[in-house]
């Protein structure tokens, strides 16, 4: 046992350093960096459901385009309504109510800015912290932070801030307001994908520090002063509160490693959000009007009220490790959160990682480098899933981001020198398959069998399959007017659209006898939903002969009239049949035969007996609709015997995809449906006056439709007119005996 293991480790002892140095390397390339953060946001999607809820003491309160409508004024709205909303939150004893839009600019009339700073600084006094949003700008603005009001910037930071994100100048709000409220900055750098991952948790704006608004909010909540906290650039904020000490961890730059988990997902754990419009109408009515409101209004006493907007074509919002786009307020409210909850993302280091890959990757070559190939891709899957699933859990369960790419990548140049030469040879073999076999099935089945790894059984045997053959209606009527060369230009045209139709579906292709087509799915490679592809088959095939007609039609008289109107009927059956190589010893086919088989054949010729040009039985009715569901619409037309059976089988029409059907196609079936109750009722008046309404609403009418000669529902009128001169015997159940086949 050692021996073989110590000639691998002396072949192959470069082979993981080399590769994992490389990796290594590699991993240190933006666009590797860009695939790491994308796949941390897959990890964020999927615990989504095994996480906890939020902190319940965050509410976000958005202004969006309900309350647009509601308030009947676009955004900005007029400061008297965020004066309002600030009176009845702090009425309502919200611990904090912090404005996440960047109110900078006064308000033309100037009363609704001297209002919310009265309102703001009334709030202060009783306790309820007001803050808005102010941001880094590198133009000049006219205002300088830290001059005026209670915002400071924060004078215990050790580290070079000139790795702060900010700039010399910043946007903040207006004087009303600044004088009597703190304000934190908004500043958000998003990735090149626009996602933002990482909070800067203090911001420069010249030569001074300040807090973030999520990091001014949560000390505003505790009451902490600005001189209690300390910033140590590239290790954490520490600040304490009543019953404890609170660390945040930073890099270097001062952002915070954002631990998104809350959003609007239609997840359980998805953060409250509110309605601007609604909170203001509920509050208002409660605390100002003093009525008993109309919707009982949120518990906001002693939360954190955080207030954005996302009106459409003005929204503050971009992508999140969440959704494709999001308010930028949510980042803001996942700060907090992970501030409030001690839940903080962790990289997991470097130093530690990659000894460990290293050490995988001379696992795999000292155990599985000398086995089967089998057993190869075996141990390289296993590796694979089990990194990646200790990486997915570490994100899941402790928020630690375990680097998944880079390594994968190293694991990957490993096993592909390792069995690449195997892999060769095993698509030398897979090409003697598709050589082999590709008379006999479609090339797309073929590339099937070679994804699979599935070989055909040649010999005869039973399959589940559904049958497929179609036939054109009056064939022989038009081909005799047709002088030889335009008959097969014809023929080559019309079957290649069958043709193409079966293999986009899987199906393969049996024969051609004349101008039929026969065909077969769910062989020679298993397809459960093999009912489902070939009526998606035969719909696909009567819409592209009526391009085919419209084209036909548009040559003029180089096409005869039966031509120009051209008809294909189809008939489908799915059941059990025999399947494999038949013929004689010297020339055979890989084909079907077998009772359900005759039976598909039978629905293509007894179709014309219902007027109807596509007809299957009940059993691949019920096969399509188990993986199609409703997708495809099937008339019942009623019960047969066909010729060589003595027991009836319900048959069907295959009508259109449920997206592609009309209205009136809809209420047609269904009116039929109800005459065809009535007939089996033996209530010929009921049936009747049904018919004739749904012969009104047959969507295939004699006469309009091009090649139509009848339709199920003046099938059915000649039969109930008939009953209605010679009523049938008592013993009479309904089934229609076909006379030929």
């Amino acid at each position: 046992m050692r021996h073989p293991l110590l000639k691998t480790l002396r072949q192959l002892w470069w082979l993981p350093l080399a590769c994992t140095s490389l990796a290594w390397f590699v991993g240190k390339a933006e666009f590797v960096r860009e695939l790491a953060w994308h796949s941390l946001d897959w990890r964020t999607r999927f615990r989504l459901d095994f996480q906890p809820p939020p902190d319940p003491r965050l509410v976000v309160v958005l202004f969006e385009d309900a309350t647009e409508a509601l308030l009947e004024k676009t955004w900005p709205v007029d400061r008297q309504y965020h004066m309002q909303m600030t009176q009845v939150l702090a009425l309502a004893d919200a611990r904090v109510v912090a404005w996440d839009v960047i109110l900078d600019r006064s308000w033309p009339d100037g009363k609704g800015d001297e209002l919310l700073g009265q309102i703001a600084a009334a709030a202060n006094e009783a306790g309820v912290a007001v803050l808005s949003a102010a941001v880094t700008n590198p133009k000049p603005t006219g205002a300088t932070p830290g001059r005026e009001g209670p915002t400071k910037p924060l004078p215990h930071v050790v580290g070079d801030i000139r790795r702060l994100a900010g700039a010399d100048h910043a946007d903040i709000p207006f004087p009303q307001l600044r004088d009597v409220s703190l304000y934190g900055f908004a500043d958000m750098q998003p990735g090149s994908d626009g996602i933002g991952r990482e909070v800067p948790l203090v911001v420069r704006v010249g030569q001074e520090v300040y807090p973030h608004l999520s990091l001014q909010i949560v000390l505003a909540y505790f009451g902490v002063k600005i001189e209690d906290v300390q910033v140590r650039l590239g290790d954490a904020v520490r600040f304490k509160v009543a019953d404890r000490a609170i660390r945040i961890p930073i890099d270097a730059a001062g952002k915070l490693l954002l631990n998104y988990r809350y959003d609007q997902t239609g997840h359980a754990t998805d953060l409250p959000v509110l309605s601007y419009g609604t909170v203001l109408y509920n509050l208002s009515e409660v605390y100002l009007e003093e009525k008993k409101p109309s919707h009982p209004p949120p518990d906001l006493k002693g939360k954190i009220v955080i207030l954005g907007q996302t009106v459409t074509g003005m929204a503050d919002a971009g992508p999140s490790q969440l959704r494709n786009l999001t308010p930028r307020t949510f980042g803001v409210a996942n700060a907090i959160n992970n501030i409030l909850t001690d839940d903080y993302a962790r990289t997991m280091p470097g130093w530690l990682v990659w000894p460990v890959v290293l050490l995988i990757g001379y696992f795999w070559v000292l155990l599985v480098a000398n086995r089967a190939v089998l057993l190869m891709c075996l141990g390289a899957i296993l590796i694979d899933v089990g990194y990646t699933s200790v990486a997915l859990w570490s994100w899941v369960w402790f928020s630690w981001w375990v680097p998944l790419v880079a390594p994968l990548g190293g694991f990957a140049m490993l096993q592909f020198v390792t069995i690449g030469w195997r892999v060769w040879q095993e698509q030398k073999a897979k090409q003697e398959i598709q050589g082999m076999f590709g008379s006999y099935v479609s090339p797309e089945i073929v590339d099937r069998m070679i994804k699979a790894d599935e070989k055909p059984r040649l010999g005869g045997h039973e399959e589940e399959i559904t049958a497929y053959f179609s036939d054109i209606q009056a064939y022989s009527t038009f081909s005799e007017k047709l002088p030889p060369n335009l008959l097969v230009e014809l023929l080559n045209e019309y079957l290649t659209v069958c043709t193409d139709a079966v293999h986009e579906q899987g199906g393969t292709l049996d024969k051609y006898i004349g101008d039929a087509v026969v065909a077969i799915y769910g062989a020679p490679i298993a397809l459960p939903d093999h009912a489902y592809r070939a009526c998606l088959t035969a719909l696909h095939t009567q819409e592209r002969l009526g391009a085919l007609r419209e084209k036909w039609s548009a040559a003029g008289d180089v096409w005869p009239e039966g031509v120009r109107k051209m008809r294909t009927r189809i008939g489908l059956n799915s059941g059990p049949a025999i399947i494999g190589n038949m013929g004689s010893r010297t020339r055979f086919s890989y084909t079907m035969t077998g009772d359900n088989v005759n039976l598909a054949a039978r629905m293509e010729s007894g179709a014309k007996s219902w007027g109807a040009y596509t007809m299957c039985t009940e059993a691949t009715k019920l096969a399509c609709e188990q993986h199609g569901g409703a997708r495809v619409v099937f008339r019942p037309l009623g019960r047969t015997v066909v010729m060589g059976r003595s027991h009836p089988v319900p048959v069907f029409e295959v009508v259109d995809l449920k997206e592609n059907i009309a209205p009136r196609t809809l209420e047609g079936i269904a009116v039929f449906e109800a005459a065809l109750a009535s007939y089996y009722a033996r209530d010929w008046e009921g049936a009747l006056a049904g018919f004739k309404r749904s012969a009104e609403l047959e969507f295939n009418v004699p006469g309009v439709s091009p090649g139509v000669k009848n339709n199920p529902s003046l099938v059915y009128l000649e039969i109930v007119n008939n009953y209605l001169r010679e009523p049938p015997s008592e013993s009479w159940d309904g089934v229609y005996v076909m006379g030929k086949k």
